[in-house]
Formats: C-alpha cells, structure tokens, sequence
C-alpha cells in the first residue's frame, strides 16, 4: 500500500509540475505553495492509488518543530504563510489539521525545550492522537521520565546509535512501555544498510518503525528485513495495525 502511494505521489507531484528528486530519507521534497499542501497531494495520491484515507490509510506527521522555534520570542515562525505562532495558537494548527486530515500521529510537535507547549498539546490532543517525542527525549531515559513526570507526549522516538548503547535503547523502551507510551523504532537520516532496527522493533514488540519511504537502498532494506522476519514467523506472526497506537 504505502509503496502504491509512493508512486501515485511522484505521478501527483509531476501533473503539477513539482520536482520529483528525492532527499536523505527518500522522500519527496518539492517547494509547495504551503503546508498544508503536502497533506492535500497524499490525500490525492491515496485516492488514486485505490485506498480510503481514513480507513484504508491514515497519515503521520513530524513538523520537526525545534527548526522553526525562536526561543527568545517563544513563537514558532511559519516562514511560507508568513506567521508567528504561540504555543497555543501552534497547538490550534494542529487542532484544525486532524479535524481536517485522517492524522493518528504527529511526531515533534512543539519544540525540544517548549516543555509548556508540549503540556498544551497533550492536554489537547493526547486523548486523540499519539503525540511522539524525538528531539524532546533522544531516546535518553532522565528526558523521558522528566515528560511522563509532567504529562507530556504519550510515545517516544527510539534511535539506537543516538543514546549509544543497547542496554539503554532497551531501557528506554521499557521505561515507556511501563508508562503506557508507546514506541516507534526509528532509522536516523545518514543510513546504511544494516537491519537492526527492524529486529529491534520486532524484538520489542514496538509494533511502530519509521525508516524512510519506498525508495534508496539503505531505506529499503530495513522492510525487507521485516519481510524476511515475517516469513519466519510464519502462522505466529501478527499484524497488529492500528492497534499500536495510544488513541
């Protein structure tokens, strides 16, 4: 399915005259008219792959918001519609685009250090959405036991070569899971080939990986990984969709 969409993207994106390179992850990265936009091509390319938004696939977001965060001013700049937003107005953003689009994720919401912010969020959207931490907690288990402590997030990025070690990793995922956060086992953005992070998600039963789209070698590897995995397996391997998720 996401590798259907993946091409009927690249087909949207050419009918509208985009470019159609990829970056570091595999993705697309055209110059679109706003933000919104991007949620508006998937929803088109979904549609015509064949499939349902909001039944059939449902969409994450990582706005990766510590790059558009001034601390000084405590406002989040939304440089291509021109605006600055608080905290709460930045929480309402949000509010409005999972009213509007089918999102059941939204990754780094509020900045790393916007502690307050990320309060507001979960207070609006925890009950609705997975809210997942990664530059709030780089995978470090004091950060994310200051966020269970205050309420925030409810899931948490893991990148093993960010914390370090093995015996950490899993100590964060442990520490989550007994906090009833979620985790999604992530890749970083300069990859290599190697699949450890698809045992690690199936290790810890994660039920969540995030490692690229469907393109660049060292992105699909760690799919075909879980392929494999899945064939050995066999009859006791279990899809769990969408019951991985908090909301």
């Amino acid at each position: 399915m996401g590798a259907e969409v993946f091409h009927h993207l690249k087909k949207v994106l050419k009918e509208k005259g985009y470019n159609t390179a990829v970056g570091d992850e595999g993705g697309f990265a055209p110059d679109l008219k706003s933000n919104e936009e991007a949620l508006q091509v998937i929803m088109e390319a979904i549609e015509k792959a064949g499939y349902r938004p909001g039944e059939d696939i449902y969409l994450a977001l990582d706005p990766a918001s510590s790059e558009f965060y001034d601390a000084g001013k405590k406002v989040y700049r939304l440089a291509s519609e021109g605006r600055e937003l608080t905290a709460e107005k930045m929480v309402d953003y949000y509010a409005g685009l999972v009213d509007g689009y089918p999102i059941v994720s939204i990754e780094d919401g509020m900045a790393e250090d916007d502690w307050e912010g990320w309060k507001l969020m979960t207070e609006r959207l925890g009950n609705r959405i997975q809210l997942v931490g990664d530059d709030l907690f780089v995978t470090n288990t004091e950060r994310l036991r200051k966020g269970i402590e205050l309420g925030v997030a409810n899931s948490v990025l893991i990148k093993v070569n960010q914390i370090g070690t093995l015996t950490e990793t899993l100590e964060c995922v442990e520490t989550a899971h007994r906090a009833g956060y979620t985790t999604v086992i992530s890749h970083r953005s300069g990859e290599t080939e190697d699949t450890t992070i698809a045992d690690i998600a199936v290790a810890v039963n994660a039920g969540q990986i995030k490692t690229g789209s469907a393109s660049r070698s060292d992105r699909i590897a760690k799919y075909n990984q879980l392929l494999r995995i899945e064939e050995m397996l066999g009859d006791t391997a279990i899809f769990a969709g969408s019951s991985v998720l908090r909301a």
